[in-house]
């Protein structure tokens, strides 16, 4: 059994609630989302990170607006929208539910003393 792609995996199964979680704490560029997760250990690539952005967009999750740069083109700042508020408010219930069931069963037993 190969260990990368099971730790891979389960990066996968909590990148969307990561990404979220930043954008939730104010407008966010795609490179400071990166830069955010690389500093949490959590890499992540443009490839991965665009087409994501773009999904939550679709579902209406978010929503972004074009900022003009003086070094270059205009950038894409992505802001949470209502009905992506309240999409993080389920995720992040099911985060700590996962969390504290995972947590739970992680732990060793206290010896019977």
């Amino acid at each position: 059994m190969n260990i990368d792609n099971t730790q891979s995996q389960m990066r996968k199964g909590v990148l969307e609630f990561c990404i979220l979680s930043i954008i939730k704490q104010g407008e966010a560029y795609p490179s400071d989302i990166i830069e955010k997760m690389k500093e949490a250990k959590l890499d992540i690539l443009e490839g991965t990170l665009y087409p994501l952005l773009t999904r939550l967009k679709n579902a209406e999750l978010l929503t972004y607006r074009w900022v003009e740069s003086s070094s270059g083109p205009p950038r894409k700042y992505f802001s949470m929208t209502d009905k992506g508020e309240s999409f993080y408010k389920v995720l992040e219930a099911t985060w700590n539910e996962l969390a504290n069931a995972v947590h739970q069963l992680t732990q060793q037993p206290e010896s019977n003393q």
